[in-house]
C-alpha cells in the first residue's frame, strides 16, 4: 500500500512515518490519497469509497487508531465505513517498574507505545517508587535501574508523537521500603516503608521527588500514590505525636503534599484505599460495612482526583456500588483495573476478562471517563511483559464501544500485534491445572510454587497429590511449542512458558514420588530419581533459566535479575542436595532421610490448590529466606 495524506496532518507526520513501518505501507507523493479531517466531535470516522479514502478524528490518538482501522479494512475489502465513539477520555496501562525490580528498557517501552497507538490507548504510567533520578538523593534508586531524566524525556517525546500522555506515577507516603532502608533516610521513617507525617524534612524530600518526576514530561498531571500505608501513625509518628486517627493523619499529610503540587502547577491524583481502610474495622478496602464519616469527607483537602483500584471482583454490581461511594467524596473517580500478570510466570486471562468486563461496564454506566490498567511487578516480575498485550487490547476495545464485541477484539488483536487471541487466552492453563475451576477466578498460581518449592521438603505436595500434573504439563508443552512458532515477534512469550511446562512435567509430581518411594522402601525407584531424573530436571531448569535470562535482558535493564538468579541458583543447588542425600541413603551412609519422614501437611491448612503470592514462602518453612 502507498498513501498520500492530505488535510489536517501537521502534527501527525512523524507518527505516520513510524507506524507505516508497523503497518507495512509507504508514504509517497504518488500514493492513494487519504483525506484527513480534524473535527470537534468525539467520534472516529474511517471511509473507503470509490471517491477516495477519508479519516475524521478529534483527538490525536484517535487518528492513529483510525489509521490502523483503515489499513485493516483495506486488507479485506475496497469499500467500507467504520464509525466509533470513544467511551473514555483517558485509557491506558500502568507498568510497575519498581516493586519487582524490572525496569523496562526505553526501546521496549517504545514498542508498547507503538502498539498502544494502533489500539487507541492514550495514556501510559510507569509506576516508580524509586526508579527515577532525584539529583539531590544519590541513594534514591541506587543500583535499582532508575530512569534518568533524559530517558523519561525521550519516552515522553516519543509518546507525544501519537497523542499519548505520559503521567508520572510515584509514591509520597508509603511503599518506599527500597528507599527508607538507607540510613540517609532514617529520620524520615514512620516504619520501614512509610514516611513520617508532619516532619519538615519529609516534605522537603517529597518536593524533590515531585519535581524530579514532573520535570521531564509535558503533562501537568501526576499520580502521588498514598496507598497501603498499613501501619500509618503507629511507628515513630506514635512515639513523637501520640495516637491520632488514620483519617486525621491522612488529611494532614495530603494537605501538605497538595500544597507542593499546587506550588508547581500540577494536577494530582491518588489511590483512594486508605480512606476506606480507615473506615473499616478490618482494614479492608472492600469492606461493605465501611463507614467514612461526613465530617472526614468534609475535611478532605480538595484539588485531588481519587483513583478507585479494583481487580478482585467479577460482579458488576460491586463496582457500581464502589464507584458511587467514591462519588460521595465530591467528584467522579478515576478507575484502575488490572491485567493479572503478577502471580508468577503466568498471566491469568480468566480473572482479567471477568474483572475487566464487569468493571468497565460499570464505569460506562456511572460516567467514569478516565480509566487505566495496572500491570504489577510483585515479588520479582517473573511474567513476560508482552503476555499482557491481549489485556491491553481488551481495555482498548472497551474504550471504543458501548458493548464489547469479542469477535472484533479477536480481529483487532491479530491486526495490532500479529498474535492470536486463542493462543494468548491459553496462557492461563499453565496455572489453570486439574483441580481448579474454569477461568481460575480464585487466582491460584500453582506453576509458581511448584517450580520454586524444594523437592524433598515440598510444602505444597499434599495440596497437589493425585492431580496427575505430569500429563497436564507434558500436553501443554506441546501446545506452547506450537504457539511459540506462530505468534511472530511475540512467540517468545510462549517459549518461556514451553520451557516452564517442560520443567513442571517432571518436577510437579516428583516430590510426592520421592516421598512415596522412600516410605515404601522402593530403592530402585529412588535410584532412578537420584541418578537420572534429578540430573535431567537440573538440565531443564538450566534451559528455562538461560532463556529467561535472555528475555529479561532484552526487555528490562539488568537490575533486578539478581533476585531471579538467586531463585534459580537456590533451586539448582537444592536439586543437587536432594540427589546427594538420596544417594548417601542408598549407599548406606545415611540411615534416615528425616525430611522425607516428616508428615506432609496442607499449605496453611488449606486443602486443594492454593494461592501463594510470595516466593519467600515457597522453598522453605524458615523465615530467614526473604529474597
Amino acid at each position: 500500500m502507498r498513501f498520500k495524506f492530505t488535510g489536517d496532518i501537521a502534527d501527525l507526520s512523524s507518527g505516520i512515518e513510524i507506524l507505516s513501518r508497523e503497518l507495512g505501507f509507504e508514504v509517497a507523493s504518488d500514493g492513494e490519497e487519504v483525506e484527513v479531517i480534524h473535527h470537534c466531535e468525539r467520534r472516529i470516522e474511517v471511509r473507503a469509497q470509490q471517491s477516495g479514502l477519508r479519516i475524521a478524528y478529534s483527538e490525536k490518538i484517535h487518528f492513529f487508531r483510525a489509521l490502523g482501522l483503515l489499513v485493516e479494512g483495506l486488507q479485506e475489502k475496497s469499500e467500507f465505513e467504520v464509525e466509533e465513539i470513544p467511551q473514555f477520555t483517558m485509557n491506558g496501562p500502568m507498568f510497575d517498574v519498581s516493586q519487582g525490580g524490572a525496569v523496562i528498557r526505553v526501546d521496549v517501552v517504545k514498542t508498547f507505545l507503538r502498539k498502544m497507538a494502533l489500539m487507541g490507548l492514550d495514556m501510559i504510567m510507569l509506576y516508580a517508587e524509586d526508579s527515577y533520578d532525584v539529583k539531590e538523593q544519590p541513594y534514591f534508586g541506587y543500583m535499582r535501574g532508575r530512569y534518568s531524566q533524559a530517558e523519561i524525556k525521550e519516552l515522553d517525546d516519543y509518546a507525544d508523537l501519537f497523542g499519548i500522555e505520559m503521567i508520572p506515577c510515584i509514591q509520597t507516603l508509603s511503599h518506599l521500603e527500597d528507599v527508607l532502608k538507607w540510613e540517609s533516610f532514617a529520620d524520615l521513617r514512620d516504619d520501614h516503608e512509610t514516611m513520617l507525617v508532619g516532619y519538615k524534612r519529609t516534605y522537603e524530600f517529597i518536593e524533590q521527588m515531585i519535581i524530579a518526576a514532573a520535570a521531564p514530561v509535558r503533562t501537568k498531571r501526576i499520580h502521588i500514590g498514598m496507598d497501603e500505608a498499613w501501619k500509618l501513625g503507629l511507628g515513630n509518628y506514635l512515639a513523637q505525636n501520640g495516637y491520632h486517627s488514620k483519617f486525621d493523619i491522612m488529611n494532614e499529610h495530603l494537605k501538605r503534599v497538595l500544597e507542593i503540587t499546587e506550588k508547581h502547577g500540577l494536577q494530582p491524583m491518588m489511590w483512594s484505599d486508605m480512606y476506606f481502610r480507615a473506615g473499616s474495622k478490618t482494614g479492608s478496602y472492600y469492606d461493605e460495612q465501611c463507614v467514612i464519616p461526613d465530617e472526614v469527607i468534609q475535611a478532605m483537602p480538595s484539588g485531588v482526583q481519587f483513583v478507585y483500584w479494583d481487580y478482585y471482583h467479577d460482579d458488576e454490581s460491586f463496582y457500581l456500588e464502589w464507584i458511587r461511594r467514591h462519588k460521595k467524596f465530591g467528584s467522579t473517580p478515576v478507575f484502575a483495573g488490572g491485567i493479572w500478570n503478577w502471580k508468577g510466570f503466568v498471566l491469568n486471562y480468566g480473572a482479567t476478562f471477568a474483572s475487566t468486563n464487569a468493571a468497565l461496564e460499570a464505569c460506562k454506566k456511572e460516567g467514569v471517563t478516565e480509566i487505566f490498567a495496572t500491570l504489577w511487578g510483585d515479588d520479582g516480575t517473573e511474567c513476560d511483559w508482552f503476555s499482557a498485550l491481549l489485556g491491553l487490547q481488551l481495555f482498548a476495545e472497551h474504550g471504543y464501544s458501548q458493548e464489547l464485541d469479542i469477535e472484533k477484539l479477536k480481529k483487532r488483536f491479530h491486526f495490532c500485534t500479529g498474535a492470536h487471541y486463542d493462543d494468548f487466552m491459553d496462557i492461563k492453563y499453565v496455572d489453570e491445572i486439574p483441580g481448579i475451576a474454569p477461568e481460575n477466578l480464585e487466582r491460584y498460581n500453582p506453576s509458581r510454587y511448584l517450580l520454586w518449592q524444594n523437592v524433598t521438603m515440598g510444602l505444597f505436595d499434599k495440596n497437589i497429590r493425585g492431580l496427575k500434573l505430569s500429563e497436564h504439563y507434558t500436553e501443554l508443552e506441546k501446545k506452547m511449542e506450537t504457539y511459540a512458532a506462530r505468534n511472530g515477534q511475540f512467540g517468545s512469550v510462549f517459549e518461556v512458558l514451553r520451557r516452564l511446562c517442560r520443567v513442571l512435567s517432571l518436577k510437579a509430581d516428583i516430590g510426592n514420588r520421592i516421598t512415596d518411594s522412600y516410605l515404601s522402601g522402593n530403592r530402585e525407584e529412588l535410584e532412578v530419581i537420584a541418578t537420572r531424573e534429578l540430573p535431567e530436571l537440573s538440565t531443564r531448569v538450566n534451559d528455562l533459566r538461560n532463556y529467561h535470562w535472555e528475555r529479561w535482558h532484552e526487555i528490562n535493564k539488568p537490575f533486578g535479575w539478581d533476585v531471579i538468579d538467586f531463585r534459580y541458583g537456590a533451586l539448582l543447588i537444592s536439586l543437587k542436595s536432594a540427589a546427594d542425600r538420596i544417594s548417601l541413603y542408598l549407599t548406606g551412609k545415611l540411615e534416615h532421610l528425616e525430611e522425607l519422614e516428616e508428615e506432609r501437611l496442607f499449605f496453611n491448612s488449606e486443602q486443594g490448590l492454593v494461592d501463594c503470592n510470595r516466593y519467600k514462602h515457597m522453598p522453605s518453612a524458615t523465615r530467614i529466606l526473604q529474597s
